[in-house]
């Protein structure tokens, strides 16, 4: 990361910080600040250092500098140089922000070490190798070659995972990190490990070579400094994976490292803690996201039972359980009529959350329902029965946000409903043929809705995308069903800035994309790790994100994996590539077990209550959605455990444990308007 002279300093001080390199005195340097009249000066007091999980080695006259994260060039607050202990401290006009500070430490020409330390300035920082790692691929969106710039929802949830992976203070793994559901349940902990490790020769001897080589991107520049090099891992986590690993086993000053090489170098935080022991993770089905970056998620079923749960959850923007202070949602979500949450939910223009009600074992809603909630969960609906809407099993929902109108996909009757306004006690319903079983919806620019006709949970009924019209009073069709062989079993439908519709089939492990006239742009399988998908998103590159449940055949194990794929917009999909191709290597990007057996949040292994293997070391499972936050971190639902024949069975136990994380790997879509 190339230092910018900021806009708030004079060109005779930066200049004198660019020369005050490695090795020069610190006379006049050791504790440079930029304090104007009024200040409220805040010291932080730091260290850079080489290692972490073995004795560190001080880096002395390294140059430091603590910025502020703006949208433009950043604030320089404060710089310094470290002692022959690798100590250093320096002052700053603020200690919080309403963006990031970020602390950079140039060690020697081609060596910087950075630290992500949050809207609230620490007393102390730790600045190393894996601070590096923990800052390159959460702020992954935000990098720019001479600063750390964005939105400051974006720049604050970034922040968050951060400190998930690393300690700003101490320069360890985060506490997160360390415990369950990740620690050695996923191997992204020794992933950190093992990334850092890539970088210690370098920072302590300046040998760059090696590393500039391996992550120099494919028809790209080579990088110029170590931050770099990682940002350039984080942005092609599939380039140079063997080599790569090789490097980092080249010393254990991180330790222990892999066991063996990732498929891909990504980054994950796998969360289950929904608030509530009592009403653990089982199944969350999808995630919305609202303006605060609060994650509201549906959740099937009662884990360890075939049963429907009766509570939905919220996540705040770390993925912790939301607590309800300061005005914010409490985890987990109860009442307004919630049973057996399905696959829709949706945030209407005022911020209420609506969610879908299916149906799971001996929990179903009588005779269908929809929940309300208002922006801090409170209920709006009935407790006893939601709105019933002349709905009967719903999945989808999607409100346009123009003017308020609901749409469901009502699965259990073969109808559309539209909600016009928002009210609940006039619904508008359009009937389908019997068994198309509407499953997902996508809105178009134009206000008109897309949706996608499972024709069943095994498709043995007709299935179809069906383009329909709302005029206020009555539901039409656009134009003719487009019609789909049986078996597709389609699930999610998500509309492009292009107003391409593009349509998961689960069933015949494929992506269907047509464009706004209905045409068929292209059929795309078989690539990218695709392996039956169900959910999909948009990026805000337009490219397309993939969550793959896997088959639902007898003897089917299956471990999860994202596909992503080009998108039909040939300005922002990579050059040279056509619509289809896949962005995601052939394993897709996974996430595996480091040897320990996954649990639930309350310990009890996975498969629990004597249903089921004994043990499970499968961290990503069957997955039902996959959706985008402002920081670009990919939220992926476990929502089946591994094991079909075991899932299925009458007294199964099918629900997945949580939600995993990849962090920092998609360009954020668009904010809500």
């Amino acid at each position: 990361m190339k230092i910018k002279e900021p806009k708030k300093m004079s060109k005779k001080i930066f200049a004198a910080l660019l020369v005050a390199g490695c090795g020069a005195s610190t006379a006049n340097f050791t504790n440079t600040s930029f304090n104007p009249p009024g200040a409220n000066p805040v010291t932080l007091n730091g260290a850079v250092q080489s290692g972490g999980t073995s004795t560190p080695t001080p880096l002395r006259n390294a140059r430091v500098l603590l910025f502020e994260a703006t949208g433009g060039s950043p604030n320089l607050l404060g710089a310094a140089l470290t002692d022959e202990q690798g100590n250093f401290s320096l002052t700053s006009p603020k200690g919080t922000t309403g963006t990031v500070f970020y602390a950079a430490a140039e060690v020697r020409p081609g060596v910087r070490l950075v630290n992500v330390l949050g809207p609230d300035l620490p007393n102390s920082c730790t600045i190393n190798e894996l601070t590096s790692v923990g800052a390159a691929f959460t702020m992954n969106q935000f990098i720019q070659p001479d600063r750390i710039a964005g939105n400051p929802l974006g720049l604050k949830i970034a922040s968050g995972m951060d400190d998930n992976l690393v300690s700003p203070v101490t320069g360890a793994s985060g506490n997160v990190l360390l415990s369950p559901p990740n620690a050695d349940q996923s191997n992204s902990l020794r992933s950190t490990r093992a990334l850092s490790n890539m970088l210690v020769s370098a920072v302590r001897t300046g040998d760059t070579e090696q590393l500039f080589q391996l992550t120099t991107p494919p028809g790209g520049s080579a990088p110029t400094d170590t931050f770099q090099a990682l940002v350039n891992i984080a942005r092609n986590p599939a380039n140079q994976v063997a080599a790569l690993y090789s490097l980092s086993k080249g010393t254990e000053a991180y330790a222990p490292g892999l066991a063996k090489a990732p498929d891909a170098w990504t980054l994950t935080v796998k969360v289950n803690d929904t608030g509530d022991d009592t009403r653990l993770f089982a199944g969350p089905a999808n995630t919305v996201f609202d303006k605060n970056g609060y994650a509201w998620i549906t959740n099937n079923f009662v884990q360890g039972t075939p049963n429907g749960g009766t509570f939905d959850v919220v996540l705040k923007p770390n993925g912790q359980p939301a607590d309800g202070s300061n005005g914010t949602p409490r985890s987990p979500l109860l009442g307004g009529g919630i049973k057996a949450g399905g696959y829709g939910l949706d945030i209407d223009p005022r911020g209420h959350i609506w969610l879908s009600n299916f149906t799971w074992g001996n929990v179903m809603p009588n005779p269908g329902s929809v929940t309300e909630l208002d922006p801090i969960g409170h209920p709006l609906s009935p407790d006893d029965t939601g709105y019933p809407a002349d709905t009967l099993y719903v999945q989808g929902i999607k409100i346009n946000p123009t003017n308020n109108n609901v749409w469901l996909a009502s699965y259990g009757n073969d109808k559309v409903v539209v909600l016009p306004g928002g009210n609940a006690n006039n619904p508008k319903s359009f009937s389908l043929p019997a068994l198309s079983e509407p499953f997902g919806v996508a809105l178009a620019s134009d206000g008109t809705a897309w949706v996608s006709c499972s024709g069943g949970f095994q498709s043995e009924g007709p299935p179809s995308v069906v383009h329909l019209r709302f005029d206020g009073t009555s539901i039409t069709q656009v134009r003719p069903a487009i019609n789909l062989p049986v078996g597709a079993a389609l699930k999610a439908a998500v509309v492009d800035s292009q107003d391409n519709v593009w349509v998961a089939s689960q069933g015949g492990n494929k992506v269907y994309s047509y464009n706004s006239n209905g045409d068929l742009l292209g059929t795309f399988s078989g690539v990218g790790g695709m392996n039956s998908p169900w959910g999909a998103c948009i990026d805000g590159d337009d490219n397309v994100w993939l969550a793959n449940f896997g088959p639902l055949t007898k003897n089917s194990f299956y471990s999860g994996c994202l596909t992503k794929l080009a998108g039909q917009n040939a300005a922002r999909r990579p050059a040279g590539l056509a619509a289809g191709a896949p962005l995601t290597p052939p394993t897709g990007f996974t996430l595996h077990s480091a040897g320990a057996e996954v649990t639930l949040h309350n310990g009890q292994p996975l498969y629990s209550a004597g249903i089921g293997p004994a043990h499970s070391f499968e961290p990503l499972q069957r997955l039902t959605s996959v959706e985008i936050d402002q920081a670009g971190n990919v939220w992926a639902t476990n929502n089946w455990k591994p094991d079909v024949d075991v899932d299925s069975a009458p007294n199964g136990n099918p629900g997945g444990d949580g939600i995993v994380i990849f962090l920092g790997i998609a360009k954020p879509p668009a904010p809500r308007p």
